[in-house]
């Protein structure tokens, strides 16, 4: 059976699974069937139109199956899924402070987040 690694921000939603088995030929169904088995995954992973959402990226070993046949991108028994969500955030602009010609976090003590 498949497998599918699961990043740690949705294992919360996977049971606290790392790794979950998967039935699947192709990405579709091993996805369904990690839907079915973890139906929380779903709003984190797919939009409202059933389509995969555009920050989450599946990869079959070391490929993108966006450079592959997309969900349709065959199975075997050994293959290995990995979910990696885009992960948008962090510091903005103005929290950064130029060191020696790079963009590095603000650290002063004297600083106060607005």
């Amino acid at each position: 059976m498949p497998t599918v690694r699961i990043p740690a921000p949705l294992r919360a939603f996977a049971g606290g699974q790392k790794q979950v088995k998967v039935a699947g030929q192709n990405v579709r169904e091993a996805m369904a069937d990690l839907i079915r088995q973890y139906p929380s995954l779903e709003p984190h992973l797919y939009a409202g139109d059933g389509n995969l959402r555009p920050f989450v990226n599946v990869f079959v070993g070391e490929n993108n199956v966006r450079d592959l046949q997309g969900v349709e991108t065959s199975l075997d028994a050994n293959s290995n899924l990995l979910l990696l969500p885009s992960i948008a955030g962090g510091a903005g602009s103005r929290d950064l402070k130029v060191i020696h010609g790079t963009r590095a976090p603000l650290r002063s003590p004297c600083h106060r987040p607005e």
